[in-house]
């Protein structure tokens, strides 16, 4: 078992090259499976979901090969259509081969999701969506079994903008018999990364970014070659790093249209952020700015910045209030920071944060993937020594983020715990 020592105060200075997003590789990744053929995919994390991903993949029939950060993937003899359990359970993404499995093969039997404790996250909507289009659907401990001998075009409503289910769906409708229109459709710029990914292999596909996507099915995909969208999450995290420690970072690779809410946010609480030849860079203030947010989907505040940015609320110079109205359950990184010594009162979705002058440094647990990384920027701007235990979250979703942040002159290392 391995964790993260942080000797924080050092304030953070230099470049970073933001990685591949994870959020977008894994579609990508499984829109692969729509097409025999040779795909290649550039610019992919090196992440555990990523491991997890290419493991699902092979046991499914595909050829996988990874060199640095290019995948070469051959789907051309898919043998087996079911997503098992033991894979599946450690990284709710997996579900999304349902959509391709379904559409190409007329058949997919895929375990119920896991992934981090975050709050349910049910995959409802992407069954509703494919019954509409014709699949016969079935639940058997704890398995989704779906059938159709070709899917078909369908009228289909969201009652939420779900961000997998959207994906599933607009997989699936690409090979589907006439037009499938999604409404209320999630609008996350990995969703137009998958869009335009797939229009590359053959789709066709109109309103990706929008809340209503219409896509008219065509018969078959071509193997794709694409390069994966900058990760706004970890764009974001260095952004909130820069903040905390009055640091002066750029983020090569960034892209400001991907960051706006946040970027709103940064500037309000005192951050200075400018574009610079195709980077972002970020001046943290000497006095950081209570500002309060409420996450909501995109564009909306992420939720997936929701720790990150209450690590820098806690030592803003004032009281804020951070409302969490995607997930129910996102809220476990608060005693951590409160043994670094954040003051914070949480009340139903609402957690108030009275801003301190300091972090001291503790030993803390990271309980999910993004609790981790607001932990670790808390780290950075603490005094004294703060020990992460149960990293293994981080390496979900930051590509050796340790090794980045000594780049810009932290005091961080991994060690065996």
């Amino acid at each position: 078992m391995e964790k993260i020592v942080i000797h924080g105060g050092k304030r953070l200075k230099g470049e970073v090259k933001i990685s591949g997003a994870k959020n977008s590789a894994l579609p990508l990744l499984f829109a692969t499976l729509l097409a025999p053929g040779r795909h290649y995919l550039e610019n992919v994390p090196a992440l555990r979901d990523i491991t997890t991903a290419e493991k699902l993949l092979t046991i499914l029939g595909a050829e996988v090969t990874r060199q640095d950060d290019t995948f070469t993937i051959d789907g051309s003899r898919i043998q087996s259509v079911e997503a098992p359990y033991d894979l599946v359970r450690t990284m709710r993404a997996s579900v999304l081969v349902l959509g391709p499995l379904l559409a190409r093969l007329g058949h997919a039997r895929v375990s119920l999701p896991g992934g981090c404790a975050i709050g349910a996250r049910p995959i409802n909507l992407h069954l509703k969506g494919l019954e509409a289009m014709g699949a016969s659907i079935d639940l058997d401990h704890g398995y989704v079994e779906a059938k159709a001998k070709r899917l078909h075009g369908a009228n289909i409503y969201l009652d939420v903008p779900t961000v997998g289910g959207t994906e599933n769906l607009l997989m699936a409708a690409s090979l589907a018999r006439g037009t499938t229109v999604l409404e209320n459709a999630a609008c996350e710029p990995e969703i137009v990364d998958l869009a335009a990914a797939l229009t590359c292999m053959g789709a066709r596909i109109e309103g990706a970014g929008s809340d209503r996507i219409i896509i008219e099915g065509v018969d078959e995909l071509q193997p794709l070659r694409y390069s994966v969208m900058p990760d706004r999450i970890e764009a974001g995290t260095f952004m909130v790093a820069a903040a905390m420690t009055r640091g002066d970072i750029r983020l090569l690779g960034a892209r400001q249209a991907d960051l706006e809410a946040l970027i709103s946010k940064l500037q309000e609480a005192g951050v200075q952020i400018s574009v610079e030849d195709h980077a972002l860079r970020v001046q943290g203030p000497r006095k950081i700015a209570p500002v309060n947010i409420k996450t909501q989907p995109h564009p909306g505040f992420p939720t997936d910045m929701q720790a990150q940015f209450m690590a820098l609320m806690s030592i803003a110079d004032g009281t804020s209030v951070i409302t969490e109205s995607v997930f129910e359950n996102r809220f476990m990184h608060v005693c951590e920071l409160q043994r670094l010594g954040a003051d914070i009162t949480i009340e139903g979705k609402s957690a108030t944060v009275r801003g301190i002058k300091e972090f001291l440094g503790a030993p803390v647990m990271a309980t999910d993937l993004r609790a981790s990384a607001c932990l670790v920027l808390a780290g950075l701007a603490a005094e004294n020594t703060t020990e992460i235990s149960r990293i293994y979250h981080l390496d979900r979703g930051y590509e050796r983020i340790e090794e980045k942040f000594r780049m810009l002159g932290a005091r961080i290392e991994r060690v065996e715990a």
